[in-house]
């Protein structure tokens, strides 16, 4: 273009332009100059479309920004120097890239957000420039509008509009859409800012999800399957760019409204010595907004497999008769197997409750003489019966009691059965009166005799009424029927139980009738009737239901319990008061020692609705008690388990007073805390004392039974008596039953004496104490006593014998807990008394010459004891006795009158003392047989030698 400029110039200067003449009128003539060379206004397009990407500088027109001038290629004139936009701060400019060719851009002054703004629209126009290079006289083209988009960047990720969406569905129902999730997108454009898709991230659900977020399940649902599901679900945008954050969606199943009782736990634990505990405190009755008009509830304790049908006490059956103020008399026909009761040995025996099996091969004989030939017109049979339908098409007789004819014939002269679930007694009297009818057989027809459950059995007998009590209820005979009377004979009779015996009629006397069943406490009282009082209590229940609180129940409930207190009923129009009193329903069992198990447990709900007989059913409520297991209790004796004492003394009137300091004490094993700083054993376990009763002592001697004819154990029957207790002697030893307090017993064992009235051939007589609780269920240590006799001729050479062998008595004022610790203080102390009696010994030896070999031996014998209590750690008896010492005074000549008068406070002493030494009777032979030489010589002597001082020694 240059050249194009140089040709001008001549032009220029032939016009004048540019001369040094004039002044004022130069500038005159050359704004007429310009006028005649910049003739035109610059050309743009009328309008522009851009697109700006967002975040960059660079706009993309269309047309192209170009501007053009008529003046080309007049220098200045024909050239474009600027692009001006029109607008209030706008993020553009534009720029020229080349004047001669008009050529511009437009770009961005700063980064462009699209999420700000997404387009722009402005007025854009075009400048020459002017006439000469000061751009003067410059002209502008007209306006152009320019309408710039600003393309988006995917750079934001979906968002979910909740953190978290919450559903609730009903189980059994497909739903088209339980619930709508939404997402959003910040970014500024429809491709970015929309979400095209949603998904669910957690797998195995039975959910699905469609593209605008309505989430449906694909198979019906269920409560008792699962009752919550958690799902994640994320959004995509239209870019496939996935949400920041899932979202949590939760469904909750709502159970189809099904009437029946909620909030119940189906396991109840039940802590023996709770009392009365609540089985259902938060129980309530879902109805379904029914309107109720009435409710019957009906709450069953089912513990017709504990023990005889529910947790009764298990003490032998004399002594609960005793419990329940039964008068004297009973005879127990299925006592527990011993050496006085040996006709149940035999029989098959289930627990430790006595319950007895009979599988229809078996049978047991009672002895001669436990129960009277006449029973007299009044007695009582009681029973424990478990019995079933009979097997076969013919039903036998199933003989639970009988008394027939031993031999020769075959008479039944009394006898309880089962005949096709029909219970039958006979009773059939001698010929005494006048030869008429009589009432002879008398039979019950229950459902309760063939259900296979546990049932209480009383016949009452007042001839010629017979009335049966079952489980405490009256029931008369159906059918009676009349006998010919027996006539007398001489052939004797045979009881029988499980079975009738056949003495006649057969070839071989045999067994007949057999029964099938359980029994248990069958016995029988002549001569008495049972009271209905003493009925009911030895068939109650020690467990049932109970109610708490009975005055806050509420107005308009009306409740029953049955006897056993096993079946409560409860009826009401108001669900609330309802609901509140099934809520104090409660179990209770008040034994110490509950049978531990499982007790099941029973609600049924009758509803009527207003107009309706029956409206909404109401399923029943199947739940258990879980009785655990009672603390174990330890029953120990204790007290002295040797002593020796004078014939003279078993040869009295009073005897001997056998167990005078006997402790019975029961402890329980508890477990320390962790925390005790008494111990470093964190599992160590301490002894705590428990209180409970018992309900037999039995003392056994041992080494042959008591020969009636010179020996015998007796006890006063006051004590007893005192004591609530009773007794029975025989041979083998005494026992002692019923129940009472361990503090009973003890009194009672301390009046216990043996009487020998010819002992001159008797050494020792050894016995043997074993105490029980719940009729063996919890027994005691078998605590064994020796009792020495001392004939008179041996007293002499036994009393300094028995003064060495004797513990020292200072240890056993002392109380001395069974310990590690303590048995090592005891195992000390006998040092101190070695020490003083081998002093004692030394001056024997310097003062009395012609002892020295027997005192030797003592010593030696004395020695040996002391070591072996010493290697076993031996726990002294913590009975408190009198201290006496045994020094040595001065020697004096003999003289026979002081030692017969010695010899007599010897005697008298010895009768007093008691020694706890474990010496057995050989050694103390052993011993006499070498002190036996010269004894009578050298007693009188060293008699007069000794006094024994009883002031006590310093400990």
């Amino acid at each position: 273009m240059l050249p194009g400029r140089l040709c001008w110039v001549p032009l220029l200067l032939a016009l004048g332009v540019g001369s040094g003449s004039g002044g004022g009128g130069d500038s005159r003539q050359r704004r007429l100059l310009a006028a005649k060379v910049n003739k035109h206004k610059p050309w743009i397009e009328t309008s522009y479309h851009g697109v700006i990407t967002e975040n960059n500088d660079t706009v993309i027109l269309d047309p192209p920004l170009v501007a053009l001038d008529k003046d080309a290629p007049v220098p200045f004139a024909g050239e474009i120097c600027a692009f001006k936009i029109h607008g209030q701060e706008l993020p553009f400019e534009a720029v020229v890239l080349n004047k001669t060719s008009g050529e511009g851009r437009l770009r961005a002054k700063s980064p462009i957000d699209c999420e700000l703004q997404k387009e722009y629209t402005f007025i854009i126009q075009a400048y020459d420039c002017g006439a000469g290079p000061h751009e003067t006289a410059w002209k502008k083209s007209h306006k152009a509008v320019v309408h710039i988009q600003v393309k988006d960047v995917n750079e934001f990720a979906p968002t979910f509009k909740e953190p978290a969406y919450k559903a609730v569905v009903t189980e059994g129902k497909i739903y088209d859409s339980i619930l709508q999730v939404e997402a959003v997108d910040e970014d500024c454009s429809p491709q970015y800012s929309q979400i095209c898709n949603y998904e669910i991230v957690t797998t195995d659900v039975p959910f699905a999800i469609d593209r605008n977020g309505n989430i449906r399940n694909t198979e019906k649902l269920s409560y008792d399957k699962q009752h919550q599901y958690e799902i994640l679900v994320t959004a995509y945008d239209c870019g496939q760019k996935p949400a920041a954050q899932d979202t949590l969606v939760q469904v909750d199943v709502k159970p189809v409204c099904k009437p029946g009782w909620q909030d119940w736990t189906k396991r109840i634990e039940y802590q023996p010595g709770s009392g009365s505990m609540p089985l259902f405190p938060s129980i309530h009755l879902e109805t379904c907004d029914g309107a109720v008009s009435s409710l019957q509830i009906v709450a069953e304790l089912q513990t017709n497999y504990i023990g005889k049908g529910c947790d009764r006490e298990t003490y032998s059956e004399k002594s609960l008769q005793k419990l329940c103020g039964a008068s004297s008399g009973i005879i127990d026909l299925l006592p527990s197997p011993s050496g006085a009761t040996n006709w149940t040995a035999g029989l098959l025996v289930d627990s430790s409750e006595m319950i007895f099996k009979f599988d229809g091969r078996q049978g047991a004989k009672i002895p001669d003489g436990i129960v009277p030939k006449n029973l007299t017109d009044q007695f009582t049979i009681t029973m424990w019966m478990k019995h079933g339908p009979s097997p076969g098409m013919r039903a036998e007789k199933e003989t639970i009691l009988c008394n027939s004819d031993k031999t020769e014939m075959n008479r039944h002269h009394y006898a309880l059965y089962v005949h096709n679930c029909r219970l039958v007694f006979l009773l059939r009297k001698d010929f005494d009166q006048a030869d008429t009818f009589r009432p002879a057989e008398f039979h019950w027809k229950l459902d309760q005799i063939c259900d296979k459950e546990w049932h209480y059995y009383v016949i009452n007998v007042e001839f010629p009424v017979v009335t049966l009590y079952m489980d405490g209820a009256t029931y008369e005979p159906y059918l009676v029927t009349n006998d010919w009377p027996i006539h007398p004979s001489h052939i004797a009779m045979q009881l029988t139980v499980g079975a009738c015996w056949q003495g006649g009629e057969v070839t071989k006397p045999r067994f007949a009738q057999f029964f099938h069943g359980s029994l248990a406490s069958l016995t029988i009282r002549p001569g008495k009737m049972e009271s209905q009082k003493v009925i009911s209590c030895l068939q109650a229940c020690k467990e049932g239901l109970d109610i708490n609180s009975l005055e806050s129940l509420g107005q308009g409930i009306k409740y029953h319990f049955n006897p056993s207190q096993s079946i409560l009923v409860m009826e009401g129009d108001d669900i609330g008061n309802i609901n509140r009193a099934l809520q104090k329903v409660s179990y209770i069992n008040s034994r110490q020692f509950p049978t531990a198990g499982v007790r099941r447990l029973k609600v049924s709900s009758k509803v009527q609705c207003f107009g309706e007989d029956v409206c909404i059913s109401i399923p029943e409520v199947d739940a258990y008690v879980m009785v655990l297991q009672a603390i174990e209790p330890r029953i120990t004796l204790r007290g002295t388990d040797h002593f020796w004492r004078p014939a003279a003394q078993f040869e009295s009137a009073r005897g001997v007073t056998l167990f005078p300091d006997i402790k019975i004490v029961s402890t329980f094993a508890k477990t320390k805390a962790p925390g005790d700083v008494k111990t470093t054993d964190p599992k160590s376990e301490v002894l705590e004392e428990m209180l409970h009763n018992l309900d037999f002592c039995d003392i056994l001697v041992i080494g042959g039974d008591l020969d009636p004819r010179q020996e015998c154990l007796e006890l006063n029957h006051s004590e007893l008596h005192q004591r609530h207790l009773d007794a029975t002697n025989s041979t083998a030893g005494y026992s002692i039953y019923g129940v009472g307090s361990m503090s009973r017993y003890e009194q009672v064992l301390h009046h216990v004496r043996y009487r020998n009235w010819c002992p001159a051939s008797l050494e020792a007589r050894r016995f043997r104490i074993k105490c029980s609780e719940l009729n063996g269920r919890y027994t005691s240590n078998e605590f064994n006593l020796e009792v020495s006799i001392l004939h008179e001729d041996r007293v002499s050479d036994k009393e300094h014998v028995n003064h060495l062998i004797v513990q020292p008595p200072f240890l056993q004022s002392v109380h001395h807990p069974e310990s590690r610790s303590s048995i090592q203080r005891s195992s000390v102390v006998p040092s101190i008394a070695t020490v003083v009696i081998i002093i004692s010994v030394c001056m024997l030896v310097f003062v009395v010459a012609m002892g020295v070999y027997r005192v030797r031996i003592a010593h030696q014998h004395f020695i040996q004891e002391t070591e072996a209590a010493k290697e076993s750690e031996m726990d002294w008896d913590d009975s408190a006795l009198t201290i006496t010492v045994n020094p040595m005074e001065k020697h004096e000549g003999p003289g026979h009158g002081e030692d017969e008068t010695e010899g007599e406070e010897e005697e008298e002493a010895e009768e007093e003392m008691s020694s706890s030494s474990g010496s057995d009777d050989s050694e103390e032979e052993e011993e006499e047989e070498g002190m036996g030489r010269g004894r009578h010589g050298q007693n009188g002597a060293r008699q007069a030698q000794l006094e024994w001082d009883d002031s006590p020694l310093p400990y």
